[in-house]
């Protein structure tokens, strides 16, 4: 039964390789149980209120949840979801000072309802159409090296020099210019273990890693003396089974931000967050979609308008339960890393969140430093498709060059698609081939002419 209604074994998998790639998935974005509630707790809104941790900790659990399982049921991709990185340093520390929490996740709510508008009219979907094939593969490859250089920096392997430093170098290798400490040789220890089991075709390598560092973390925890794992210290918990606390779930205000500031500022910020989610959502889609070989023969994603009609819905429920706005995780690709090629991963990946909900001090052992491994090799395997892109075409090759250079080095999906569009368009018309270029691209190009100069136009339109 599950075999027909998922294509499990049409789609060249197993039961197996996804029941691997659903934990692989879930291991590796579990940081965001930690991370969101961090985040948003962090911050204060207009009136100087905090959100509390163990409430933004069960809406996180929940939201991921119940999303990552309506993607699997409906769009029967291995496609999780949870609280967006990025839109929740949004909601934290733009929107939140201008409002209440409520007023601000009644924002994530509108921006949510719009999306699912422009995915039921159809524009969403026809956008990602008219995006040419080298495009769609160079955003897969700079989402790789995107998730890969996240490896890095969460693991530590990878920091920021300080401004203090007076230096133009802004990375450097380790906290200090050389590796130290036991965590940083847990992550090294990993990425050699995992890129080692993958070489030997090793099933459930990605997974096989994750749960052996965590493991060796555990014991160099218990018998070293370490100052900080990080977010996440390798320990078993105190208590295994926890009372989720549901307190936040409904409290949001649909139009109450209107009332707090400007239109203008409210429009302003709302649109910012429709193109973060929209394009965000758009190039890990397509990222996942062609990692996994599951693009059409014209590159096109099987059942995408339910896909991003979910992926709407998503942020529509984050803004519902104050956990920020829901989207499709990059990590996933983690999951296609293991063989997942269909929507029944994500029941796994889905499941462990739910447990999550009231095991969450047992599944949130897993230190970055175990997790992090699978990003960086997860990274070379999307790597490989910078091969069908032809570089001898310079109106193909600078747009591709571009996205695949900017997603890491702003840190940013949303930037290097947008980078790649315009320069697409640019060069098209340079050489007087304007007609090619879709009017959605034309379209879309405008909006991150927009979004690229937000700040001298917020500064014109007298809100800042």
């Amino acid at each position: 039964m599950f075999d027909r209604y998922f294509r499990i074994s049409e789609r060249g998998s197993t039961l197996g390789r996804e029941i691997r790639g659903g934990l692989a998935t879930f291991f590796t974005m579990a940081y965001i149980l930690v991370l969101n509630p961090i985040i948003l707790g962090s911050a204060e809104d207009k009136f100087g209120h905090r959100l509390d941790t163990v409430q933004l900790t069960t809406a996180t659990a929940l939201v991921a949840a119940v999303m990552t399982v309506v993607m699997g049921i409906g769009g029967n991709l291995p496609l999780a979801l949870a609280a967006g990185l990025g839109l929740n340093a949004v909601v934290a520390f733009q929107i939140a000072p201008l409002m209440s929490w409520d007023d601000a996740m009644g924002l994530i709510v509108v921006e949510g309802l719009l999306i699912c508008v422009l995915v039921v009219t159809g524009l969403r979907e026809a956008v990602m159409r008219a995006i040419p094939q080298p495009l769609k593969q160079a955003i897969s490859v700079g989402i790789g090296l995107f998730i890969a250089f996240i490896g890095f920096v969460d693991a530590g392997f990878v920091s920021r020099i300080p401004d203090a430093a007076n230096t133009t170098v802004p990375v450097q290798l380790g906290g200090s210019g050389t590796l130290t400490g036991w965590p940083i040789l847990v992550f090294c220890l990993g990425v050699l273990l995992t890129v080692g089991l993958l070489a030997r075709r090793v099933k459930g390598a990605i997974l096989i890693s994750i749960v052996t560092m965590t493991l060796v973390a555990i014991v160099i925890n218990s018998v070293a003396d370490i100052k900080s794992w990080g977010l996440t210290t390798p320990e078993w918990p105190d208590k295994v089974v926890d009372t989720p606390d549901f307190g936040l779930l409904g409290h949001f205000s649909l139009f109450g931000a209107f009332g707090q500031t400007s239109a203008i500022t409210v429009v302003l910020l709302v649109f910012t967050l429709i193109l973060s989610d929209f394009f965000d959502t758009m190039g890990t889609v397509v990222g996942i979609t062609a990692e996994a070989g599951l693009l059409d023969e014209d590159g096109r994603v099987p059942h995408l308008g339910r896909v991003l009609l979910i992926d709407g819905a998503a942020a529509v429920a984050g803004g519902a339960a104050s956990a920020s706005s829901a989207t499709s995780y990059i990590e996933s690709a983690a999951g296609v890393g293991e063989g997942a090629r269909t929507g029944f991963a994500n029941l796994v990946t889905g499941g462990l969140f739910g447990l999550a909900l009231f095991l969450t001090p047992l599944l949130t052992i897993v230190p970055l430093q175990a997790a992090a491994p699978a990003l960086v090799a997860v990274g070379f395997l999307m790597m490989t498709q910078v091969k069908h892109i032809d570089w001898d075409r310079y109106d193909i090759a600078v747009p591709a060059f571009l996205t695949i250079a900017v997603m890491p080095f702003t840190y940013s999906i949303t930037n290097g698609i947008g980078a790649g569009f315009l320069a697409y368009v640019v060069i098209k018309t340079v050489l007087g081939r304007a007609r090619e270029v879709h009017w959605l691209l034309w379209a879309a190009s405008a909006l991150f002419l927009v979004y690229f100069a937000i700040d001298p136009i917020e500064q014109v339109l007298g809100v800042k």
